[in-house]
């Protein structure tokens, strides 16, 4: 089948690693950091990181929405469901904790929460209720952005409103550039978000940063020779924008998806949970579609939140300070089944990857391709 033998072929993996270890610095460590929360877990389910020179450190940076969204706005949620509507979320955003509780335990205490697999679930669910007022949780990167968009301008249903809480990926890799004590000699954008945005929005990294940035797809084989890309960057002493993903990301982007977010949201200035305000990172709706938004029918504004737990240190792993080894909580206090922090409950959450490979692998399980 070409999908494995192109792609999860091990003779060429193993090429690849030889070219990797040519290219890798013999002494100082090279760190590189990756936006993308499969990309963690395609590194982590292939053991790539084993397979890379002990000079090459591959890092997670903040490519889990669930986990950058900051609890006030889980708090915003749970407060409309309070309130009496029916909160519709994905799966992995019903037990991320706000504040003080999680949507999970909100609806133990009484409030409506339903799991969505897409906004077109909560159209549809609004459209079958007409008594219910629904909110949908708009979570998620440009990935999610265009489809929460098109439903908007389509005319949702009267009875449903939108909590927008989606985020834009390049402003937050900016923004890791001027932490000190974080060294970054590479970036790995994302795939999913690049087919969206297209190449332009990364081209301020090797330009302005003389960052080495990658645009990768999400097979073994595209993050091993984006690896490889990278190092040759900086072996070579130059930085470049280059597209390793050419066979999904046009240097366009998808016009008509970065139109619909251009016609329903505006950008502006917002908080991540675990690394703070950043400027120009996320969307609200435009002034015409206020009708749909939640936190205006519900005059809910929440401006702060607990976003760090006492001993959790997912806003260091969510920055690519610390390994998730390194928590003290990790595997301990906090794990799949009893999360205590926002990165052990998103599918794409670091630690939830880390643990749920650990786990497979103590007890013995074969990996499933996927």
């Amino acid at each position: 089948m070409f999908w494995e033998r192109g792609f999860r072929d091990p003779h060429l993996v193993k090429r690849i690693i030889e070219k990797i270890r040519e290219a890798a610095p013999k002494r100082d460590v090279v760190k590189i950091c990756h936006v993308c929360g499969t990309h963690e877990w395609v590194i982590s389910h292939y053991g790539i990181r084993s397979l890379l020179p002990e000079t090459v450190d591959v890092v997670a940076g903040p490519g889990c929405p669930v986990c950058v969204t900051p609890a006030a706005e889980v708090d915003e949620a749970i407060e409309a469901a309070l309130r009496g509507a029916v909160l519709a979320c994905f799966g992995d955003v019903i037990r991320v904790p706000g504040s003080n509780m999680s949507p999970m335990e909100a609806k133990v205490k009484g409030a409506e929460v339903r799991v969505v697999y897409s906004v077109t679930d909560a159209v549809k669910m609004a459209e079958r209720e007409p008594n219910k007022d629904f909110v949908f949780f708009a979570i998620g990167f440009e990935t999610t952005a265009p489809s929460t968009a098109a439903e908007i301008l389509k005319g949702s249903p009267r009875n449903l409103s939108f909590l927008v809480s989606h985020r834009l990926i390049p402003p937050v890799m900016e923004l890791m550039l001027g932490i000190g004590d974080l060294q970054i000699d590479a970036f790995i954008a994302p795939g999913h978000v690049s087919t969206i945005i297209g190449l332009e929005p990364y081209e301020i990294f090797p330009k302005a940063y003389r960052m080495p940035t990658i645009i990768a797809g999400f097979e073994p084989v595209d993050v091993l020779l984006a690896i490889y890309m990278a190092l040759k960057q900086i072996r070579d002493g130059r930085a470049a924008l280059e597209n390793e993903y050419n066979r999904a990301v046009r240097r366009e982007g998808n016009v008509r998806a970065k139109d619909l977010m251009r016609r329903v949201f505006n950008v502006v200035g917002g908080s991540w949970r675990g690394i703070g305000r950043v400027p120009d990172s996320t969307l609200t709706l435009r002034e015409e579609y206020a009708k749909y938004d939640a936190r205006e029918k519900y005059g809910i504004k929440i401006l702060s939140g607990r976003d760090v737990r006492p001993g959790c240190q997912c806003h260091l792993v969510i920055v690519g300070k610390i390994k998730p080894t390194e928590c003290p909580l990790f595997m301990r206090a906090c794990t799949p089944q009893k999360p205590v922090g926002p990165c052990m409950v998103g599918i794409e959450g670091t630690c939830r990857i880390w643990a749920v490979t650990r786990q497979q692998l103590s007890r013995g399980n074969r990996f499933e391709e996927g």
